[in-house]
């Protein structure tokens, strides 16, 4: 397919507040995680500066502006930013919720997870179990995001994967999050551009499983919630399939839209359309004829 996307995870180290409060609290050796979270190293602090595997550089260059904010140092480039991205009609930030867990997308203000009582990874693994992805499925993921629920099906043994991202300014927030870069798997496919548009293209009854993890519901994600889009779906996905359709808590989004979401699924062709409370959203499943 075209639009593939080659994916460049940045190299380098993230440095939270909370990190960054250890390391000036005075001289000395400190266990810290420099990937938010995924492992730990001694890292020594003297007079100010940090010394790194190959580097020493700094404190003062690695300070947050604020407690969610995220200090990149990439070693390619010897520069140090907070990975946000300000563009025309967009501000995006990678967001730490929890310390020395996987951290959310915020675009606007809006968080692309859920975080509350729950930190994203964990909500993806939710999701993916729910699913039942299985050793050699082919899974399609409609909105890549930072890639939790991809890489989670990954990890359950999915044997090839489609992931589609729109916005290339969310491909860069991943590129720069420690959490994403499995999204290197060789059984990844990326593909930049509208998922609504290309999945035209994809195969008749190919996937064994999707997940549908859309941006919350308005007048620019509407198409992602059609009737139309729920077609294909069903179309691309072989018989017995399954979708799972995050939708967000009835009672922020409306439960009207909820329960339109539900008929739209059933209308499609979809069976055994549930709502699953712990995962906030639609399991269903294709007919076997």
């Amino acid at each position: 397919m075209d639009h593939l996307y080659s994916f460049n995870p940045r190299r380098g180290y993230w440095f939270t507040w909370y990190v960054y409060r250890e390391l000036s609290s005075g001289d000395g050796c400190y266990n810290v995680s420099l990937d938010l979270g995924l492992t730990r190293t001694r890292i020594c602090v003297f007079g100010g500066s940090v010394a790194l595997k190959d580097k020493i550089i700094s404190l003062d260059m690695v300070k947050p502006s604020g407690e969610d904010r995220i200090v990149f140092y990439n070693v390619e480039t010897e520069e140090s930013y907070e990975v946000v991205k300000s563009v025309k009609g967009g501000f995006y930030k990678l967001k730490m919720v929890y310390p020395d867990k996987a951290p959310t997308l915020e675009i606007n203000g809006i968080h692309m997870h859920r975080i509350k009582d729950i930190d994203p990874w964990t909500d993806s693994q939710m999701k993916i179990k729910a699913l039942g992805v299985r050793r050699g499925d082919r899974v399609l993921d409609t909105c890549m995001g930072l890639g939790y629920t991809a890489i989670n099906a990954l990890k359950r043994g999915a044997g090839l994967l489609y992931t589609f991202e729109i916005d290339e300014n969310v491909l860069w927030i991943a590129e720069h999050n420690p959490w994403s870069h499995k999204l290197l798997d060789p059984r990844v496919k990326i593909i930049h551009g509208d998922v609504v548009e290309l999945i035209k293209y994809l195969p008749s009854e190919y996937f064994h499983k999707i997940i549908h993890d859309p941006p919350r519901y308005s007048s620019s994600t509407g198409n992602l919630y059609s009737g139309e889009f729920y077609r294909e779906l069903y179309r691309v996905l072989r018989p017995g399939g399954r979708l799972l359709h995050y939708t967000g808590e009835p009672h922020r989004h409306g439960a009207s839209i909820i329960k339109g979401i539900g008929e739209r699924l059933r209308k499609a062709g979809f069976y055994r359309v549930r709502f699953i409370h712990s995962i906030q959203g639609y399991l269903a499943v294709k007919p076997l004829i």
